[in-house]
């Protein structure tokens, strides 16, 4: 593995938001979510799609925080423009487990 600096790693921009809407998301390839999270005020609002739907119910995701880099190009998938790029592992099974702060943060609050 190639290792980078500080500087590489402080390029990319990752912060907190808080879903306030998850829709179904039919036209995807895989399962997956529109969701709208809500940076704060310096990002604002931002549009995601994300493959949740095997560990997560639509309505157990409005009011989570989650992390997403925010400093990516927009990626059009399909009829959908996502804006940022929600973070989350795989476990074992290959689905998507959220990366969450572990207390409230407030919205936009960067990772360092």
């Amino acid at each position: 593995m190639a290792t980078i600096s500080y500087d590489d790693f402080a390029r990319v921009d990752i912060r907190v938001g808080t879903i306030i809407e998850a829709e179904e998301f039919p036209e995807a390839r895989r399962p997956a979510y529109r969701l709208r999270i809500d940076f704060g005020p310096e990002i604002g609002m931002r549009r995601s799609s994300a493959q949740l739907p095997a560990l997560y119910a639509r309505d157990s995701l409005v009011g989570r925080q989650v992390a997403a880099v925010v400093n990516f190009a927009p990626k059009q998938i399909g009829r959908f423009m996502s804006e940022v790029l929600v973070l989350g592992f795989p476990d074992d099974a290959g689905r998507v487990v959220l990366i969450e702060p572990e207390r409230p943060v407030p919205n936009g609050a960067r990772l360092f």
